[in-house]
């Protein structure tokens, strides 16, 4: 009898939790505030990481970015530098009335960001990292698992170093950022991970075996924290899984579908995609897949048998979409050999 109540308590909750799902649609949820919080971004140096951390930084929280390029992430630490100040200027310029109807100043954070060079593909050398943002900065509350790469090589064709480097950085990364940072998370129970893996880690193309592998590990890797966290009824810490389709950072310059189709599957543009990712992690939202379509595809490669859905991809030309990519990567790499004479 017992089993049949919890049964039914069970199915109340599923239909309750599509319920509230269908809500928000509707209704936008209020996003949480995460000024003078530490947000921790890996590879802000460019592409979505760097567009990470300005939006972050427009909401006052204290930025710390991490990336293997020096010159770039110091870059994209002076544009944070720009918005802290704009919003100082702004905050003194603009006087506001107070509890007791006198005008008063905006309360102005001491707000910085820090700079670390890191190859996160390199265990030592995030965990020692990790250390000095501990001393240097304080507890991580935001950890933006975002630092990527990609080989651009057929699996026949790709260097043993490539695989292992695109897994290191793309996927086990995840894992020692997260052992760095999570512990004083569930100390405090308060603390928002989030993981940016791609479309290519819920299905997959032919020619980027590598890059699909370690975003699907990825993906599993994220999902299965996410339950870690609900076992261990730590509802303070939130976790935000974020799977854009094709985003326009030049990462996979070259790649097309079917000309036809493409108008109505154009490549992101990276600021739409930050925003949107944005709003899903201000909104606790857990998963955010871009744009919605992604996940109608996703459904359909569940359930349709394996020929079905080499019809579609054949009619998308989504089944070679990354062979143009790989020539042009390839032909990079042959005339700079050539360059250099080797």
């Amino acid at each position: 009898m017992n089993i049949l109540l919890e049964l039914f308590v069970v199915t109340f909750r599923v239909l309750w939790a599509f319920v509230l799902a269908a809500a928000k649609w509707l209704v936008r949820p209020k996003e949480k505030s995460v000024a003078g919080q530490v947000c921790l971004i890996t590879g802000a140096g460019s592409g979505l990481g760097r567009l990470f951390a300005l939006e972050f930084a427009r909401r006052r929280a204290l930025l710390v970015l991490w990336d293997i390029n020096t010159q770039s992430n110091e870059e994209t630490a002076g544009m944070v530098r720009h918005i802290y100040r704009e919003m100082a200027e702004a905050a003194a310029a603009a006087p506001r009335v107070g509890g007791d109807g006198e005008k008063d100043a905006l309360p102005h954070c001491n707000l910085q960001v820090y700079t670390y060079t890191c190859d996160v593909g390199k265990r030592e050398n995030v965990y020692s990292t990790a250390e000095r943002v501990r001393k240097e900065v304080g507890e991580v509350s935001v950890l933006v698992n975002n630092a990527g790469v990609v080989s651009g090589h057929h699996l026949l064709e790709c260097p043993d170093e490539l695989i292992e480097r695109t897994m290191m950085v793309n996927c086990h990364a995840h894992f020692w950022t997260t052992k760095a940072f999570l512990p004083k998370m569930l100390e405090m129970n308060h603390g928002h991970i989030v993981t940016v893996a791609s479309s290519l880690g819920l299905f997959s193309t032919a020619g980027v075996e590598d890059y699909c592998a370690s975003k699907f590990g990825a993906v599993g890797f994220h999902e299965s924290l996410s339950h870690e966290l609900k076992a261990a009824e730590k509802d303070g810490i939130k976790t935000t899984l974020v799977c854009p389709y094709l985003v326009d950072t030049g990462m996979f310059r070259g790649c097309r579908i079917r000309k036809e189709i493409e108008p109505f599957l154009p490549p992101l543009k990276p600021e739409y995609c930050v925003k949107q990712a944005m709003r899903a992690i201000l909104t606790d939202q857990p998963m955010i897949c871009t744009p919605r379509l992604m996940y109608m595809v996703t459904f359909m490669k569940s359930i349709l048998p394996f020929e079905a859905v080499v019809c579609m991809y054949r009619f998308l030309g989504a089944d070679k979409c990354m062979y143009p990519f790989i020539a042009q990567r390839k032909q990079a790499t042959n005339n700079n050999e050539a360059k250099n004479g080797i």
